[in-house]
């Protein structure tokens, strides 16, 4: 292996793998510090961790799969198909996407490091809520505050160079309204990320100088507002959500097309949705605090403006159907994950529109139900997408086709494991569980058996995806140039494996 090809590579595909690699890494351990999370809650009282350990866990657990499992992997496979799809000889600052990777090791490096430091790891939650983080968070909060500056310099760097490389290399004749969706899905993606990320750079500016320099922005004795925060995270937070979900709309938007054998149903209103979402992303972000004393006017516009997101997001939904109605349809694994998102990611949509009524907020706020419903988005979501991509893509990447029966293996025993875990959690929710605690009242046992159940073939089936891959690595029936029946695009037009230089200047 010649590692120095892989420090200084500056060619797109090299670095979309080194990008899928690390997301796979975070992701597995991010897994297994969830799996820790629920073998405690396997039955009631403290089994194997106190709660603050049980809260590292919880905080590091949530930061590694948004930052280092979701992210990575949607820039790993933006880097590998986006050139491919536009006709691109490479990335627009080739230089600037080495950069940008080879800071993100250092940065969960730092972050994974605060669990063997002398005082403890964060414990406050992903959110980092004041005076929590900025009052009472241990002497490793600072070496967060520095893990996240640098997965933002990260964020901000490639999704300038995915916009330098959509508007100025497409190849002629390729307008803006004949790119492929997933092109388009970046494309707005990469301006939220220009336009969220410098907030949350701010807001955790905020608390370094409140814990070290004297300042009080979020200290209400010193005449701050500990609410603020909450406004400033969120606002970052909402469009992050979005972030983590569009790019899979757009993989969702290449698949099923090609596995129902018809073209896309209604491509332009599929564009005018993705842009709706992303506008809309940013005015809606107070409906994560509606339990805080907001004025009840902004609470009823936040309460409405959060159901119009159901509005283009229905269109999508109703247009994936409409694609896939009288297709001609074949249920290979990439098209099962497909649909296993579009089912399963409505459900975690419809909890969505109950949690932003806001009188019924104020029963779900802070229990189970939440948790289901960010774990339906994400997990059915972000990540199902990710997998249909990988499975999708992967003999063009290898030049060989992966094993089926193992990837319909995979699927179903992942769609299965998803629904026993998270499926419960909202019924325990609703009765009244609290998140983020280690312990729980002897009602709630029976779900978080199951639960836990889930969550332990969940990850198991994990591994037979990683197997899979690995196989199809190392060999396996040669995939011709355009690898399923009917894809159709100018990546599908290349040689399997794409030529480490595939299109020239």
């Amino acid at each position: 292996m010649n590692i120095k090809r892989w420090l200084f590579t500056t060619n797109h595909k090299d670095i979309g793998t080194l990008y899928l690699i690390l997301s796979g890494t975070m992701f597995f351990i991010g897994g297994m510090l969830a799996m820790l999370i629920r073998l405690e809650l396997f039955h009631p009282g403290l089994q194997y961790f106190q709660p603050n350990t049980y809260n590292q866990m919880i905080t590091i657990h949530g930061l590694l799969m948004i930052f280092g499992a979701i992210m990575p992997a949607f820039v790993g496979l933006a880097n590998w198909m986006i050139p491919l799809m536009i006709g691109a000889p490479d990335m627009a600052l080739p230089r600037l996407n080495n950069w940008s990777f080879w800071i993100l090791p250092f940065a969960f490096s730092i972050l994974l490091s605060t669990f063997f430091m002398a005082g403890e790891a964060p414990n406050f939650g992903w959110t980092m809520y004041a005076p929590l983080s900025t009052q009472f968070g241990p002497p490793s909060t600072d070496f967060l505050i520095v893990a996240i500056h640098l997965l933002g310099i990260s964020s901000i760097m490639g999704a300038i160079n995915i916009i330098a490389t959509i508007l100025n290399l497409r190849t002629p004749g390729m307008t803006l309204m004949k790119m492929p969706l997933f092109v388009w899905s970046w494309l707005i993606t990469a301006f939220l990320l220009i336009l969220a990320m410098p907030i949350l750079a701010g807001v955790v500016t905020m608390m370094l100088f409140d814990r070290h320099f004297g300042t009080s922005f979020f200290t209400a004795a010193g005449g701050g507002d500990p609410v603020m925060f909450q406004h400033l995270f969120w606002f970052f937070g909402h469009p992050e959500v979005y972030i983590m979900i569009l790019p899979g709309f757009g993989i969702i938007s290449e698949i099923i097309p090609t596995f129902s054998r018809k073209k896309l149903f209604g491509y332009t209103f599929m564009v005018i949705a993705i842009a709706s979402i992303a506008f809309l992303s940013f005015i809606v972000w107070a409906h994560h605090m509606f339990t805080t004393g907001i004025n009840v006017y902004a609470q009823i516009v936040f309460m409405y403006t959060t159901m119009l997101i159901a509005v283009p997001t229905g269109i999508k939904v109703f247009n994936w159907v409409a694609t896939m109605f009288r297709g001609s349809m074949t249920f290979e694994t990439p098209m099962l994950f497909a649909l296993a998102f579009v089912c399963l990611f409505t459900i975690g949509g419809f909890s969505g529109l109950m949690l932003a009524i806001v009188p019924a907020d104020y029963q779900y706020q802070d229990t189970y139900f939440v948790v289901a419903h960010f774990h339906y988005v994400l997990v059915t979501g972000a990540l199902f997408t990710i997998i249909a991509g990988v499975y999708y893509w992967l003999p063009k990447w290898t030049g060989h086709y992966y094993n089926e029966t193992l990837g319909q293996w995979h699927f179903w025993l992942t769609a299965i494991a998803v629904n026993l875990t998270f499926f419960p959690m909202h019924f325990l929710g609703l009765a009244g569980m609290p998140r983020r605690i280690p312990d729980y009242a002897l009602q709630f046992t029976a779900f978080n058996e199951i639960a836990t159940i889930g969550a332990f073939i969940l990850g198991a089936a994990q591994l037979i995806f990683l197997y899979n891959i690995i196989m199809t690595i190392r060999g396996g029936k040669h995939a011709s140039a355009k690898v399923w029946e009917s894809s159709h695009g100018l990546e599908w037009t290349v040689p399997s494996p794409a030529p480490h230089h595939t299109f020239q200047t």
